[in-house]
């Protein structure tokens, strides 16, 4: 920092990713994944997660599919919570050798067993960006 050089003050953030339709986007997060999901003013979505934190989704013409996780949800049963993603039809096996994290055959890492990480599953939304559940 220089001296004498004055520090922005941040009084809060919050994340935000696009989608390519926003309707899909409105359905998953609300209605298959059970979010608090309401309209922004400007065509956007506006996600209120279980922390209470804000998620600011906004619909752009040329989204390209974010190719690292942007949203992680925890859960407290990873089994419980694939068994659920897949009985409404969102696959959580999507990753596959030579890229493969050393997921079962469900998509889950056990990563907790081997003390290397969570158990984690990953899966993508309808803008074919990458959401994960997993036990912290």
């Amino acid at each position: 920092m220089r001296k004498g050089a004055e520090m922005v003050t941040i009084r809060d953030a919050f994340p935000g990713f696009s989608v390519n339709d926003i309707n899909a986007a409105r359905e998953f997060y609300g209605t298959r994944l059970g979010l608090s999901v309401a309209d922004g003013e400007m065509g956007d979505l506006q996600i209120s997660l279980p922390s209470g934190q804000a998620v600011f989704v906004y619909p752009k013409s040329n989204h390209e599919p974010a190719s690292f996780t942007i949203l992680n949800l925890v859960v407290d049963d990873i089994d419980r919570a694939v068994d659920e993603l897949n009985a409404s039809g969102i696959e959580t096996k999507i990753y596959t050798a030579p890229d493969d994290f050393g997921t079962d055959e469900r998509g889950i890492v056990r990563g907790s067993a081997s003390g290397e990480g969570p158990d984690i599953a990953w899966f993508r939304d309808p803008a074919g960006n990458v959401v994960s559940v997993l036990v912290t």
